[in-house]
């Protein structure tokens, strides 16, 4: 996975260019590889940076940073939080759209696919771009961290104004990476159930839109349909 192999924005190339002669990148396709051979991998080899191809890098507006893609057949489409078109929305998801719904009167959706908000500029990133199949976790300390941990890292650094959405613990821990002077991190407990419903409330969806306003800059449809 050296970088003529890597099928990325180029925008995305450009900044992110040294990573990919880096030998935790050559050790992380290696990794890759083997895993292949082993069983399926998810989301499908030209879906595993959707993320940075439906958000090219001068359209960042917004980060929302997830931990794994989902591990079910069909569900991960390279997009935190997101399901293909015709997938059941998991619970994190149907909660992320209850709030959606109670914050901005957006009803809930029938699709879970949430290509709609990367088109208009919200990088949705998971920490760790792969998965094996019915293995949460399967694929975490393998390099992709270190890989997304730089990519938080430069749009840090090389944009300004722009929006995390941190959930949970996990997505807390890379407010180190984030020049609060320069952005604006929103935080809040996780969407899962598991969280006892704390991330209700939290209006992340409509505080989003309106720093983005008052910085001149088009709010979010937040709505998928």
């Amino acid at each position: 996975m050296d970088q003529s192999s890597v099928k990325i924005d180029p925008s995305w190339l450009t900044v992110l260019e040294d990573e990919f002669k880096k030998p935790y990148f050559a050790s992380l396709k290696s990794f890759l590889e083997e895993e292949r051979t082993k069983g399926r991998i998810f989301p499908p080899g030209n879906r595993i940076f959707a993320a940075f191809n439906y958000t090219p890098f001068d359209k960042v507006k917004a980060v929302i940073i997830g931990q794994d893609p989902y591990h079910g057949f069909g569900q991960a489409n390279g997009l935190c939080f997101s399901v293909a078109d015709g997938i059941r929305k998991p619970p994190s998801l149907v909660n992320i759209f209850k709030e959606i719904q109670d914050d901005l009167g957006i009803p809930v959706p029938e699709s879970g696919n949430l290509e709609k908000w990367a088109e208009q500029g919200v990088l949705l990133l998971n920490a760790t771009l792969t998965v094996r199949e019915g293995a949460a976790g399967s694929h975490q300390g393998k390099g992709w961290e270190q890989f997304t941990d730089t990519v938080i890292k430069t749009v840090s650094d090389q944009k300004e104004g722009v929006v995390f959405l941190l959930w949970g613990n996990y997505a807390k821990a890379k407010e180190a990476l984030i020049d609060g002077n320069k952005h604006t991190v929103l935080s809040a407990p996780h969407p899962s159930p598991l969280a006892r419903g704390g991330f209700f409330g939290c209006k992340h969806f409509s505080r989003t839109n309106a720093i983005l306003e008052k910085e001149g800059k088009k709010p979010i449809n937040w709505s998928t349909v």
